[in-house]
């Protein structure tokens, strides 16, 4: 490893251990008591062995990463990327630790500090003042050091109010918020942060990423993962796109969304829930009013009168908008069975850039029943949003959506 390489993985990989139930069990009581036996000597033998003990009948090897490989600069800010299982939290727990891999090595120089699940480390029935001391302990951090930014470390949280309070009464926001200020002011070499700081306001996390651009800017390496596309490209330099379990793209951050912008388009063409219904085409127009237009094809319910709904939401958990087509005391739309597509276009809000997902949904009318619905599993907002508050960002929206108009054509 060069001297200004401090992580190197090499050949890595991770496999778990999954049991399954099987579709046919045996109903005897004379099979219930074999496969009990069965089950019992294995799980013996595994605990024996000092393996952990997997509940189900049927043993399947699940490998969360498989041959990753590559090299991370002093200073360097790396965006990690992915749809969800992708392996993109199993990879930091490895590098940060917490858990080995199953093969291969990874070398890392320096103080690694983690953010990856919220409360880590931290124990329920201390107060926060005391999980300060707790979780810099884990950290690293010696007592001498948590005194000398106690202070800081506190007003950056902004829980002042509650640090003697048992962390258990508090929120998942507050935990985040003292856990990140904790791992922050660590001072460490390696920074990682996972996605949890989804579960901060907006201007908690505009405050995080303004901390870690200050920790890159002391010429320290971040590695970040998020969904939240803006925030990937305004932090980080470089991005590594994960891919079931393995790195699929590795390279300048720009060139990395880009790539993941072309899979995730290739991926939603033609795609379909299960149910028939499968998206034709799905373009974003910028001209005016930014709109999503979708083509919906296979759709077969009876002849009726429906509502049509489309959720709008941010792939870090924010609530942004529901459009609806007969709701909202408006009679629904007339379908028949003839009608097997549908162009359905939805008007977009100031939306900030990130990955949306959206789901459209068919209620019948008398029955209130959902007859169809059709998951558009990841829509990416790349290009720069419209001027002024980019609503998908803003806290206030998190209490509720707000509608969006939406059009249905036949």
């Amino acid at each position: 490893m060069t001297s200004d390489t401090v992580i190197r993985a090499e050949g890595l990989g991770k496999k778990y251990i999954i049991g399954h139930q099987t579709a046919d069990r045996s109903t005897t009581f004379r099979d219930v008591i074999t496969q009990n036996v069965k089950n019992f000597v294995r799980g013996a033998k595994d605990m024996a062995q000092g393996k952990a003990i997997v509940a189900g009948d049927e043993l399947e090897e699940f490998w969360a990463l498989k041959d990753v490989n590559f090299e991370i600069k002093r200073g360097d800010v790396v965006g990690i990327i992915g749809r969800n299982g992708a392996g993109k939290s199993t990879l930091l727990k490895v590098l940060s630790r917490i858990t080995e891999p199953t093969e291969g090595r990874v070398e890392i120089k320096g103080r690694v500090a983690s953010l990856l699940e919220v409360g880590t480390g931290f124990h329920p029935e201390l107060s926060g003042r005391e999980n300060v001391y707790l979780n810099g302990a884990i950290l690293g951090m010696t007592r001498a050091e948590i005194n000398r930014k106690f202070d800081e470390i506190v007003d950056f949280s902004g829980v002042e109010k509650f640090l003697d309070t048992p962390v258990k009464r508090y929120s998942s926001g507050m935990y985040v918020r003292l856990a990140f200020a904790v791992a922050a002011h660590l001072e460490p070499e390696i920074l990682v942060v996972d996605e949890v700081l989804a579960v901060g306001d907006a201007e908690f996390q505009k405050k995080c990423l303004g901390k870690m651009q200050d920790v890159a800017g002391q010429g320290r390496t971040v590695l970040f993962v998020s969904h939240n596309i803006g925030a990937i490209k305004s932090l980080c330099k470089s991005g590594i796109l994960m891919q079931n379990g393995s790195a699929a793209f590795i390279g300048q951050v720009q060139d990395t969304l880009d790539f993941y912008g072309r899979q995730l388009n290739a991926s939603r063409h033609g795609g379909s829930d299960g149910s028939g219904l499968r998206v034709e085409s799905i373009t974003l127009d910028y001209n005016g009013t930014p709109a999503l237009d979708i083509r919906v094809d296979g759709l077969s319910i009876p002849t009726g009168r429906y509502e049509i709904r489309a959720f709008l939401t941010s792939a870090s958990g924010t609530a942004v908008g529901v459009g609806s087509v007969g709701g909202f005391g408006s009679k629904g739309l007339e379908i028949s069975v003839k009608n097997q597509s549908l162009n359905l276009s939805l008007q977009l809000p100031n939306l900030a850039r990130d990955i949306y997902l959206i789901t459209l949904e068919w209620v019948d009318e008398a029955t209130h029943n959902v007859v169809a619905r059709l998951n558009l599993d990841e829509v990416d907002f790349l290009p720069p949003p419209l001027t002024g508050e980019n609503h998908a960002l803003d806290s206030s929206w998190g209490s509720g959506f707000v509608r969006l108009p939406i059009s249905v054509s036949m």
